[in-house]
């Protein structure tokens, strides 16, 4: 077999530009399809693998039906970038992984080389970032198509998919007895919530925190702060049923906005005296990130804008500021992909944080419609896709 040459035969999910451009309600129609495509075999410094489980994340959800808020990508287009799976093959110059390890492929590549790699301050490798942004690999094309039609790689991995190939900088090994169905959320919302508690915002022993949004990545943050050893913890969400899940992960108190009248960062000043320690945003709202600056106390607090969004513009007064709040973004958690996953595999099984709990679905490939309306409605705070 040639590298380049040969084709598999796989089921996957596409998006269809002709279908989102006719649909504006997510009810109304299913977007994604089950069809049949080609996956082409490696190139070089590229790996194949068999996805045996994908998450299904907001940000999936968000490119079909919230497209306002982001900046476009090409379409068709396979979505999925949650996945765990299994090395197939592996193009000529690799050498980090081989066939049969476990894996999670990675939207956000670690090189090791580039001069952010390089840098402690930022995790944010430039390696083929342009062109994975795009759905494409390094020489400009995708390695999955549908009758001679080139279909684009969501974020250049593209894990609602049987198979995929990603390049060798976008994935990593993990423990061979790791469940795939369980740690595949640690390719992005778990990772995501728990970094922006612990790297991102340095969540102090002692402080009190508010987390807007209990989504998995909320619920993580939730879970990052009570590891950081915060005495307080708020979580706040509009779903009631919420509560209980929060408490779950470490939350000591909740607050519904609907139960106020109040603005909710003036609700949660009175109730801290003035303001939180650290406050993180898990929405992806620009009316909540502002919530979320002005609830932090003047004196020191930090926030940390964790939802995300692309074109919309977020409005601050300069007094949100100037008294000394600090406002950080967060981007995978601030983790460096490659090197900290298989930690973060590690710690998970050896009971150092939840992440069994953060499963309440698990469907197959051809109901992820299905696991959009549990996302959307509330009903799930994560659904697996079983291949």
């Amino acid at each position: 077999m040639s590298f380049g040459q040969h084709l598999k035969f796989v089921q996957t999910t596409l998006l269809s530009n002709l279908t989102l451009i006719n649909t504006k309600h997510y009810q109304t129609k299913d977007l994604c399809k089950k069809i049949d495509c080609c996956v082409k075999c490696v190139v070089a410094m590229e790996t194949e693998g068999k996805i045996v489980a994908s998450g299904v994340c907001h940000s999936d959800w968000a490119y079909l039906y919230d497209v306002a808020k982001m900046k476009p990508r090409p379409f068709p287009l396979i979505l999925g970038h949650e996945g765990a799976g299994i090395v197939e093959s592996v193009g000529p110059g690799v050498t980090k992984v081989s066939k049969g390890d476990k894996v999670i492929p990675l939207f956000l590549p670690q090189c090791g080389h580039c001069e952010r790699c390089l840098s402690p301050k930022t995790n944010l490798c430039t390696k083929n970032w342009d062109k994975t942004q795009q759905g494409v690999l390094a020489d400009g094309t995708s390695r999955i198509t549908c009758k001679n039609q080139q279909i684009y790689q969501f974020i250049g991995i593209s894990t609602f998919s049987e198979y995929t190939v990603v390049p060798e900088d976008n994935v990593t090994k993990i423990h061979p007895d790791a469940p795939l169905d369980k740690v595949c959320l640690l390719g992005c919302g778990v990772s995501t919530g728990y970094g922006a508690a612990v790297n991102t915002g340095k969540v102090e022993s002692g402080s009190t925190c508010a987390v807007f949004g209990l989504g998995a990545v909320g619920l993580a943050a939730v879970m990052g702060c009570k590891a950081a050893g915060a005495s307080r913890i708020i979580a706040v969400d509009i779903n009631p049923d919420k509560s209980e899940i929060a408490k779950t992960f470490g939350a000591t108190e909740f607050v519904n906005p609907k139960d106020h009248s109040k603005p909710i960062q003036e609700v949660l000043k009175e109730l801290t005296n003035g303001g939180v320690d650290f406050s993180l945003e898990c929405v992806g709202n620009v009316g909540v990130m502002r919530a979320a600056v002005e609830v932090c106390s003047p004196a020191g607090g930090i926030c940390v804008i964790v939802g995300w969004i692309e074109v919309e513009e977020l409005s601050l007064a300069p007094l949100d500021i100037l008294l000394g709040r600090t406002l950080k973004g967060t981007y995978f958690g601030g983790w460096k992909s490659v090197e900290a996953v298989p930690r973060l595999v590690q710690d998970y099984m050896s009971g150092k944080f939840l992440l069994d709990e953060f499963v309440t679905h698990r469907l197959t490939l051809d109901q992820v419609n299905q696991a959009f309306d549990h996302m959307i409605t509330g009903k799930s705070i994560r659904t697996v896709i079983e291949m």
